[in-house]
């Protein structure tokens, strides 16, 4: 099954706003979702850049997102815990939260924002890397969806 995951900020496929990205305001953009299935425990959301040169490299991780939420405002804080929303994980800046598309000049990157319906709540602590995420979410999932933004210098 398919989360449906949109933003009213810039459509699939369409380039993110500069206000999003580390070259305007580093703001998270706002975020919502449809059909979590049946069952669904918890949320969790990985935001990643797959063209960057180094390597995938993860803008944002925040999980423990309630089962029955359906959106994310505009500018997620960077605190460990979110009252409401979430926890959230380190990203590659090294730094808590969302940080913003930065791409070397060239082609435009892809970022997916993608959201998985997890079976079981996640109690990670804050800071969590990828890969303690992707170890807790392991057969787990239910469903994900995923939103592609684009951006480029």
């Amino acid at each position: 099954m398919e989360l449906k995951v949109t933003s009213p900020a810039f459509a699939e496929g369409a380039p993110i706003p500069r206000k999003f990205t580390r070259d305007g305001s580093n703001l998270s953009p706002p975020l919502t979702w449809s059909h979590a299935p049946s069952g669904t425990k918890s949320l969790a959301l990985v935001c990643e850049d797959p063209d960057a040169p180094a390597g995938t490299w993860v803008h944002w991780l925040l999980y423990g997102l309630e089962a029955d939420k359906t959106s994310l405002p505009e500018g997620v804080p960077h605190d460990k815990i979110v009252k409401g929303v979430g926890v959230q994980g380190q990203n590659d800046f090294k730094r808590l939260g969302y940080g913003g598309p930065a791409p070397p000049h060239g082609k435009p990157h892809h970022y997916h924002f993608r959201l998985y319906a997890l079976d079981t709540p996640i109690s990670l602590k804050p800071e969590a890397k990828k890969t303690d995420l992707q170890a807790a979410m392991r057969g787990h999932v239910l469903a994900e969806g995923d939103l592609v933004g684009l951006y480029q210098r």
